[in-house]
Formats: C-alpha cells, structure tokens, sequence
C-alpha cells in the first residue's frame, strides 16, 4: 500500500494546492480581489482594497487540529465525531483523492468523508457518509479564534417575525450571534452550522464551537463566510468608523430650538445654561448648542434665513456669536452651533454671487428648504466660502459642535435629493460632477477643522455624510413648529432608531432629536427616555430647565453619560419592535440583560418575549424593574417574560442568573442599569461581605438594589465618606448612597446566615 504522504507531495484542484507530510495537510484557497464599490465623488480620489479573501488551512490528524486563516482572522480548533457517544477518528484521505479526508471507525474502517470546499468567499466544511452506509453521528469543530481587537459578536442573518431589538454593551455574548465583527477593518466572519456558539474570552480572542448532526443519507455542512467590506459593500460606500480621537465618547448637550423655536436669545441660552451647569453638567452634559442665530432667522422658514454670510441676529445676540461661545465655554460647557449652509434667504448676498447659485433653464433661482436661492457646489469659489465660514465660527468665533441641517432628508426639499435630479444636474455649473453634494459635505469638515464634532442632521450613512461627520440625526423634529411635543413624535423617534441603529456607534453616533420631558406625561417621559438612552443614542435636551419639575430633571440625569452601546444584530428593522434587550458585560457584575417592554397602544397591554429571543439559556432569573422599583423574578418553567405595561409605557427590567450569595441587581444611576457607578464589587464569602466602591454625582442621591438569597439576612453596612440608608423590602435591599462632593465612595455590606 502506498501511504498518502508518499503519495501526495503536491495536487491541485479547483483552485486549491495541497501539501501533505507526516500526517499534516495543508492548502490554501484563493479568491480574487473584492472590488470596492466606491466610486470617488468630485475630487475625491476612489480608495484602494486593501482586503482580498485567501483561506488557508492546516489540518493534523495526530491530534484532529484544523486551523483556518483567512486575513487577520485565525480559527483554531479539534475536529470530534460521535457515534451513539463512541468517538470515531478524524483523518486524512486513506485513498490518495485530495482534498477529501476521512472518518474512520473504531474498527479501523472510513465510513464517511469530510472536504473543505471554497464556493466564492465561503469555506464549506462538509460531512457526508461512505456511498451506502448509513450511521448516526454528531459532528463538531471547537476551539479559539483569534481576530482584530476591535472584533465583536453579532448576528448578520435577519429571521422573518424578528420582535426583539438586540443591543449589546461591553464584550456580551448572545445565543444568537452568528458573526464576527471588526469596524476597524469592515470586515465580518459569518457562521453557519445547525448549532453554533461564540464566547469572547478576551479583547481579540474568542472560543467557538459548530456542531451538526449526519443522520441516516443526511449531510453536515459547517460554512464560514469571510466577508471584507461588509457595510461598504452593501449599505455604506462611504464606509468609515467613527474618529475615536475627535469623537471619544458619544456627544451631549442642550439646544433651544424645541422649546423656544426660533426666539431664543443669548440670554435665554445662558440662563438655561446656569440651570444645565447646575444639573447636568455634573452628570456629563458637554454641549451648549445655539439654533436660530443669523441674520432674519427669528422667523420660519428656515429658506427665508441668512444662511450664507455669517450676518448675526443682533436682537436676539447683541454682542455677537463670539462673545456668546466665550460665555458657554465660561459655564463649562463647549459651544455649539447650528448652521444651514446650502442656500440663503439674503437676496442682496444673492445678487452679489449671483453664479454660485442654481437657475433654471429660465434663469429662475432655484429654491429648497435651505434658501431661496439654493448653492451650486460646483462653483469653485462657492465651496471655497463654505470653507471659510465654517473656519470662522470655528477658528474664529470658536464653536466645536457643529450641527449642519438640510442634508439628505427624504425629499427633494433637501439637498442631497435635489442634487440628484436629472434635471437639477443639468442646471450645475459643471454637470459632469458625480456627486455635487459631498463636495459640499467635505468643504464643512475642512473648514470647521479636524478636532471638531460634526452632526449631520438628517444625515444618510448611505451617504458621503458618513465620511466626515460624526453623528447623524437620523428622524424628523420630535416637535412641530411652536407646538409642545406629543406621543406621536416620541413614536418616531422609535421606529427611526429601529431602523437605522445597525450602523450605529460603528459607522456613525445616532441622534433621535432632542430629549423633551417637561410637556409630556409621566409615562411618556420615561418612554421617550428609554428610547433615547438605551441604544446609547446622542443625547440632547431641549426644555426650558428652569421650573423643571425634579422627577423630570432626574429622568435626564438618568440618561448622562451616554452608556457605551453598538447594536447586536448587523441589518436594518423597519417598525417600532415591542422589545428592546440590552446584553452588558461589567467586570465586577458580570453578564446580564437589560430588556425594554414598550407599548406603543392606547390601552394596557402584556409585553412578552422569550429567552430564545433574547440570545439567553431558559433559566431562572432574578431582576429588578427600573422605573417603578419593583422585583422581578422569572422561573425557566414559565418559558417566556412578560409585563402588563400601561398604554405608552415602558417597563425596563434588569435580569440576571442567580447567585447564592448576595448579588447587585440594579441602580437607579442609569436608564441602562450597566453599573456605570460601580467601580469595584467583591464577594467575601468567609466574612459574609459584600465590599465595593461606588462613583457619587456631587451630592445626588444614588440607590442601589441588592438581592439577598433566604440564607442570608442583613446586618449591618458601613460608607466611606457618604451616608448611608438601608430599606429592605422582602428579598432586596435598598441602599442610597449621599455624599457632599463627586468622588468614589467605599462601602461593605454585613450578612448573617439564617439559622434553620
């Protein structure tokens, strides 16, 4: 018999070269090239692929180790297979045919076959049966992967009926995930297999295990899809992550349109200011945003306003928009700005540079929700002054956010739209242009600079828009003009989310409008909270704070600072979703769900779901409800979480797998209840201690929940450097937490056990 390693030094087929000595067997795949869809905009020069998808493989049947390598992703695992739990062995070919390797008996004998075939940028790992045998068996691959450091889980593949939106805070897994994720690198690794799991062990470095079942003539397929250019490819040509250095953490702020419309003065802007520093400021507020401020702007439409020229409302802002940032920068916040560049209500500017303007056929301007006479990027010095105004009000007057309106929108009235009409296109100084629009979007981010925060309102990331800018206003105004908010605007805010969060905190920051408590009932408030807070959206407030009521004021301050959130599931939703979970991961508390029960009716409903929809194992749960402060507890037996929740309401439960030992469950610190406060939590089994440091707000009050198992019964807690109350209701403690100034705060919390 002529042994495989002598008789296979080198083969190919199909594309694949294999090598093979001493029982090692290697090959590698190639595919060609992705191209990158990008195809350069105005004088943007198209990027080059870096990426093209090669798999490599080794396999050793001394030990059944297969290792994957495609780019920077490294898969390295044992290949078993049971039969009726007898472990067959998993071998190289027996009969010199390359590329199909074997699975042999405990006789000695190969029943059945396992190949790695490249079908595109797939791998296909198959199992299949000898012609004519028939066994049962269960085939799996387990052990690590090795990826970027960036890399996280996620679920890529949309199931029909989807109910629950899927969130994820810190390194969480899910039972759902079926995916690998590097926003660095635009790159994803898919899995598929009849049952498949992923485990982040740490940043970088993942376990995974894929089993399938070969039953009777039925085959394994294990498939791994190495994907470069996930989101460029098929949502955003524009792809690129969000600048951590100019964007480390997710913008906040106040902005006076949604109370005060266009009225607004600087004094109003820094009374509000005074009241923000006061309130928010500690908590994390860092904007102080000015809407309305040039010249004719205190008086919609917003086509009728000086748009162009940098010309002040000197009623409204005396001393001038310098004068005003130096003040908010004063306060301790960071100044910032809205602005609507594309056109001008200012005939006079209008008359002056007459050709950077649009006309038609006519010679008529032409008009769009930016200005009377709408700009023609394609007029060299037209961008030039784009340029110049954004490096005045950012050099010069010295704002840092810059909120940009009239970009894409969802009709022509904006720019983005209008730009592409054919027979808008054809009015353009140089109709030959590609891409009108991002010459204007590019001429913003060099003239406000690299080191400032760029929203884009009504921004697309389908569009250039997610190149240069930030964060992107993703929803029309909550409110409408100088009307108070009503549900039907916090509804929106929702479904817009929904939507679009797929590419949230990857691609670009998401911002639902301004957060409105102050007109809105108690329910609703929470709701619109809930909605904003959670995903870890922008978050900006817009009532008048003086007169506040203080359980309002307090649900803002629930949402500050924005909790560190990315979706879970990589694809767009469209409606509203009646449940919201949240997967965290926090080092002293460890892995638990944080699920949002919304109803979007006008009349009491019960809200449920399943722990198969939430990623999680049917076990027993222990919780504890946000809003109203209530226990929540699930036995595995009732097979699925539901709440009565009240018409517009939502219940915010935090679940976590029970301890025997006293467990945090809750704080009312965050609307996310991702322990942001907790920076240290020990359990001291031989003294019965629960040690920990928690992080105090000045001298806002914080309460935190413990559950305590029937065993144990409380005795006693000492704070350091805060006072302390304790309220015990039935198994959970409530402990507030009250210090003079914002600092970390240790405490310990004595236990007895219970005598039987």
């Amino acid at each position: 018999m002529i042994e495989r390693r002598d008789f296979l030094k080198k083969v190919a087929i199909s594309g694949v070269a294999l090598t093979s000595a001493n029982g090692l067997t290697s090959f590698t795949s190639r595919f060609p090239d992705t191209p990158n869809n990008s195809e350069g905009q105005g004088i943007i020069e198209k990027e080059k692929d870096t990426l093209s998808a090669v798999w490599k493989f080794d396999f050793d049947e001394r030990n059944a180790q297969l290792i994957l390598q495609n780019l920077n992703v490294t898969l390295k695992g044992k290949l078993r297979f049971l039969s009726d739990d007898t472990p067959w062995m998993v071998c190289c070919s027996r009969d010199g045919v390359a590329n199909r390797n074997t699975l042999v008996d405990p006789r000695g004998d190969v029943q059945g076959y396992w190949v790695l075939n490249t079908v595109g940028t797939q791998l296909e790992l198959l199992f299949y049966h000898r012609t004519a045998q028939r066994f049962a068996g269960r085939f799996s691959f387990e052990g690590t992967i090795f990826f970027s450091e960036d890399a996280f889980p996620c679920r890529t593949k949309p199931v029909v009926g989807e109910r629950v939106l899927n969130l994820m805070s810190g390194f969480a897994d899910s039972l759902l995930n079926d995916s690998l994720f590097s926003p660095k690198d635009d790159l994803l690794l898919q899995f598929t297999a009849a049952n498949f799991r992923i485990q982040t062990v740490v940043k970088g470095e993942f376990s995974f295990r894929l089993s399938g079942r070969i039953e009777d003539a039925a085959e394994t397929v294990f498939v791994f899809n190495m994907e470069p250019g996930y989101f460029q490819k098929r949502y955003i040509p524009y792809y690129q992550p969000i600048d951590r250095k100019r964007c480390p953490v997710v913008p906040t702020g106040w902005m006076s349109w949604n109370t005060y419309f266009d009225k607004a003065s600087a004094e109003d802007n820094l009374a509000e200011a005074r009241i923000g520093k006061k309130y928010l400021q500690p908590f994390g507020c860092e904007f102080w945003s000015i809407e309305s401020w040039q010249g004719n702007s205190d008086q919609l439409p917003v086509r009728d306003f000086y748009n162009m020229n940098l010309e002040v409302n000197e009623k409204q802002f005396p001393k001038g928009m310098k004068a005003l940032a130096d003040e908010i920068r004063l306060l301790g916040f960071r100044p910032g700005l809205w602005m609507a560049p594309f056109g001008t209500g200012n005939e006079l500017f209008y008359k002056e540079h007459h050709s950077w303007f649009l006309h038609d056929k006519n010679g008529k301007p032409i008009s769009s929700w930016n200005g009377k006479y709408t700009l023609d990027p394609t007029v060299r010095e037209a961008r030039e002054h784009l340029r110049e105004i954004h490096r005045i009000a950012s050099r010069e007057w010295g704002y840092e956010f810059f909120k940009i309106d009239g970009m894409s929108g969802r009709n022509s009235g904006y720019c983005a739209h209008l730009y592409e009409r054919p027979e808008i296109r054809a009015c353009f100084n140089d109709p030959s242009c590609l891409n009108p629009f991002e010459l204007c979007v590019q001429a913003f981010r060099e003239g406000m600079g690299e080191d400032r925060v760029f929203l884009a309102c009504q921004g697309h990331t389908s569009g250039p828009e997610a190149r240069y800018a930030e964060a992107s206003r993703i929803g029309a105004d909550i409110v409408h003009p100088n009307q108070p908010v009503v549900w039907s605007g916090v509804v929106n805010q929702a479904s817009c989310l929904v939507n679009q969060v797929f590419t949230h905190n990857i691609v670009m920051i998401a911002d639902p409008d301004t957060l409105l408590v102050g007109d809105l009932p108690l329910e609703e408030a929470r709701t619109s909270a809930t909605i904003v807070a959670l995903p870890g959206q922008m978050t900006f407030f817009g009532d008048k704070l003086a007169g506040l009521e203080e359980r309002k004021m307090k649900i803002l301050q629930q949402t500050l600072p924005v909790a560190d959130v990315r979706p879970g599931n990589l694809y767009p939703y469209f409606g509203t979703m009646p449940v919201w979970n949240l997967r965290i991961q926090h080092e002293f508390i460890g892995k638990y769900n944080v699920i949002a029960f919304f109803n979007w009716e006008d009349q009491r409903n019960f809200i449920s779901t399943t722990p198969e929809e939430l990623g999680i194992e049917n076990q027993d749960y222990t919780g504890f409800e946000f809003w109203e402060k209530q226990p929540f507890n699930y036995k595995s037996i009732e097979k699925q979480f539901s709440l009565e929740v009240p018409p517009h309401a939502v219940r915010l439960v935090a679940i976590h797998p029970i301890k025997d030992v006293p467990q945090w469950i809750s704080s009312d610190r965050h609307i996310t209840q991702n322990g942001m406060e907790v920076s240290a939590m020990e359990w001291e089994s031989k003294r019965m201690l629960l040690n920990g440091t928690v992080r105090l707000v000045g001298s806002f009050p914080l309460s935190m929940y413990i559950k305590v198992p029937r065993r144990y019964t409380f005795g006693d807690i000492t704070c350091k450097d805060a006072k302390c109350r304790v309220i015990q209701n039935q198994d959970v403690l409530s402990i507030t937490f009250q210090g003079e100034e914002s600092g970390e705060t240790d405490f310990s919390i004595k236990f007895k056990q219970k005598i039987s």
